[in-house]
């Protein structure tokens, strides 16, 4: 007789690389180094494991991020992450660097990772348009940059101390965000002066309240190429509305930094 307790304990396990491979996923971290990847070594190291960004008052001085060596076009991505400390990551992806800020400064699209629920898993833009739509909406921006909110589900919740699965998947201009597997937020990009439908991968560390971003597992399936989708404002839902970019909650985690005095 088969035992409902270890059953119950393999449904419960995290994706292991060899189902993984089945399903056509390649692990992009190696669980020893950063073979394959670029970093300000001072921020970030390989302990047990665990890819470990570490963030301490005043270093890094601005954003910084652990970048794969290598570019996005369609994918389903897939990394297991989690944040000690009050401040956020983000999984960065079809984004570029910006060298003319520092050597490991990067602009494009964000999976936020964020203690504050609205904005975990939110679609985003780093030092770019900004915030799409918050953990829990669906939204279409058109061609002219306008956001129009399409779909609306509760927002969904996680703890963002213990181990989470941040999954992105991206085919042609639609983005698509999940926690645990559950959707948290999906964008189409009909804004094709700014839209980005390929670059790079890469894990933030945000600068600010101390904390460590680590990261036990980076697995990706590439997808076969898709055009991007037209826009049609006859084909938007019912119930479809136009929305002013939402606003940052909090920059960093849970506790906003004080106010420096003038």
């Amino acid at each position: 007789m088969k035992n409902p307790f270890a059953i119950a304990l393999l449904l419960a396990l995290p994706l292991s690389p060899v189902f993984a491979a089945d399903e056509g996923f390649r692990p992009l971290f190696n669980g020893r180094d950063l073979q394959g990847w670029d970093a300000d070594p001072a921020l970030w190291r390989v302990f047990d494991g665990v890819i470990v960004g570490t963030s301490e008052p005043g270093k890094p001085a601005t954003n910084s991020f652990l970048i794969w060596n290598g570019t996005l076009r369609d994918f389903e991505l897939r990394v297991t992450i989690r944040v000690i400390g009050d401040n956020n990551s983000g999984v960065q992806y079809r984004s570029r660097r910006r060298p003319e800020i520092t050597p490991w400064t990067i602009s494009g699209y964000q999976c936020d990772v964020h203690p504050v629920e609205v904005h975990t898993a939110m679609t985003y833009e780093e030092r770019g348009r900004g915030i799409f739509g918050y953990n829990g909406m669906d939204v279409v921006m058109d061609p002219n940059g306008q956001r129009w909110q399409v779909g609306e589900r509760p927002p969904v919740p996680a703890d963002l101390s213990q181990w989470n699965e941040f999954t992105v998947i991206a085919r042609g201009n639609r983005l698509e965000h999940r926690i645990n597997g559950r959707v948290t937020s999906v964008f189409v990009d009909h804004d094709e002066k700014n839209r980005a439908l390929e670059g790079l991968l890469a894990i933030q560390l945000h600068a600010g309240a101390p904390h460590r971003t680590e990261v036990r597992s980076i697995l990706l399936k590439d997808l076969p190429t898709t055009a991007p989708e037209a826009f049609d404002a006859s084909r938007l839902p019912a119930g479809a509305r136009k929305i002013e970019k939402p606003p940052v909650v909090s920059a960093q985690g849970k506790t906003p930094p004080p106010k420096k005095k003038k």
